[in-house]
């Protein structure tokens, strides 16, 4: 993505076959839509796209013959790697043990249906939270990731 003022950047996860209708306000006017897994077929996918362009990486729950998916993304934006898989690859996922094994600027994931904003050193990890069926009485949510002047913060949004 080119260099400008700001990118903005929707991240969602664990949809698990529904996508909420409050997720269409919560990443109204993203640029760019990355799924951490779990999707739930393509349809979900193609109910993103209606929003901007998806790229999507497979969850534990997925089947493998998506097209639409790959096992993990690398992605630049204005500088800043970004790199997103389930998590499920390093079994609970957590901040330290995703350090271990991704040196991305920003690294997002999902599995764990528990949002989470945290730093290990310079890198930032992202977990949306689940946005699909409510679990573990945690309330639904995704994330808005900016990007701007080489640097990135990110806002968790709940969705009613």
């Amino acid at each position: 993505m080119a260099h400008s003022e700001a990118h903005v950047v929707g991240l969602i996860s664990d949809t698990h076959g529904l996508l909420r209708p409050g997720v269409h306000a919560a990443l109204k006017g993203v640029e760019l839509i990355l799924h951490s897994g779990d999707v739930g077929g393509s349809d979900i996918l193609d109910e993103l796209r209606l929003i901007a362009p998806v790229k999507a990486v497979f969850g534990n729950t997925d089947p493998r013959d998506e097209p639409d998916m790959t096992e993990e993304l690398l992605v630049a934006i204005d500088g800043i790697r970004v790199h997103v898989s389930h998590g499920n690859e390093v079994g609970s996922p957590t901040p330290a043990k995703l350090a271990e094994r991704y040196d991305a600027d920003v690294v997002v994931f999902g599995h764990t249906h528990r949002p989470l904003v945290s730093r290990v050193g310079k890198q930032l990890f992202v977990n949306p939270g689940a946005a699909g069926p409510q679990r573990f009485k945690l309330t639904p949510s995704v994330a808005r990731l900016t990007i701007a002047r080489g640097n990135a913060t990110v806002e968790i949004v709940d969705i009613p």
